[in-house]
């Protein structure tokens, strides 16, 4: 038997059962699980309003790691390989899943690093390496810097060698967003008018949104000519009220992100990003931040953390 969690009914949190091994299917591999890491979707499919909905009773997760315990020949895995698996239902204690769903890290990575590396360190690389076109010497704006992604975006940026504001609530959250390479901060706390603060430090050629709403709008508006806007979620409740006319007179380009997405649009360049991320993990220019490590019994602690915004970094489940 194993343990994991379920989302029994929607609008409930995570609750902790147990049952017999999942089998692996045709071509699947087994994948005995170290850790995995909670996302703000989790907290969206529990609540029956993620993008990609799900029917309860159902098993939470979208990302973890483990260790593989059989896989197919011809799949490029053996028993004992340490891999990052990405498919929902990652809160068990054992999973089956496609080798696509599958990677191989670093032996410097953790599974406790690498439970939580995928989403939000693959969000950012293919959004500001892709359609953020973020290139050295430029300034990239980073709204929700303490968040899970968010601080991923302020260390990719910096590693790119742009100049990196971090916008975060809160002086202990910016003292982390300093540390992950921010150049300059700005607490949203004590900032009443966004968009001017951003415009006194020269403006942005790149804005990282996760955030959305109001900060979202202002960031925009605080966007140079040729600027990027990466719509990347709406943490702040709803999408940001972005200006048409402004984008149009500054050729702004606006860019929707779901890196889930690619999963089926563009499998080879998620991989391909995923082997550039684990290089700069391997060279010491990432260093990802577990802002809780709690055991599966927790679980619910976890859901808190996200839903109050209270986690700095990824709250990652031992299992």
């Amino acid at each position: 038997m194993i343990r994991q969690a379920q989302i029994l009914a929607l609008g409930q949190g995570p609750s902790i059962t147990t049952g017999p091994p999942p089998v692996a299917g045709p071509g699947q591999v087994l994948v005995r699980m170290g850790a995995a890491a909670l996302n703000f979707a989790d907290l969206l499919k529990a609540q029956g309003t993620y993008q990609e909905p799900q029917d309860p009773p159902f098993v939470p997760g979208l990302e973890g790691a483990g260790t593989v315990i059989e896989a197919p020949e011809g799949s490029g895995l053996v028993a004992g390989t340490r891999v990052v698996v990405s498919c929902p239902g990652t809160m068990a204690q054992i999973v089956a899943t496609g080798p696509d769903t599958l990677q191989a890290i670093p032996d410097s990575m953790t599974l406790e690093q690498a439970a939580g590396f995928q989403v939000a360190y693959g969000t950012s690389h293919l959004a500001l390496t892709g359609p953020g076109s973020l290139t050295k010497g430029q300034t990239l704006v980073v709204l929700g810097a303490a968040g899970g992604v968010g601080l991923t975006a302020i260390e990719i940026g910096a590693a790119l060698g742009a100049h990196v504001i971090g916008v975060a609530r809160g002086a202990d959250r910016l003292q982390t967003v300093r540390a992950a390479g921010a150049h300059q901060v700005i607490d949203s706390a004590d900032c009443p008018d966004l968009r001017q603060a951003l415009r006194d430090m020269g403006g942005a050629d790149v804005v990282y949104d996760p955030v959305g709403d109001a900060p979202g709008a202002a960031a925009f508006r605080a966007l140079r000519p040729k600027g990027r806007h990466l719509i990347i979620g709406f943490a702040g409740g709803k999408p940001p009220e972005l200006p048409l006319n402004h984008a149009l007179v500054k050729n702004i380009s606006i860019h929707g992100f779901y890196w889930g997405g690619y999963r089926k649009q563009d499998p080879a360049a998620l991989r391909a990003s995923m082997q550039a991320l684990f290089q700069l993990f391997d060279q010491g220019l990432l260093n990802p931040v577990m802002g809780k490590v709690l055991p599966l019994d927790r679980i619910q602690e976890g859901y808190d953390l996200l839903r109050e915004r209270r986690a700095v970094g990824k709250v990652i489940i031992t299992l």
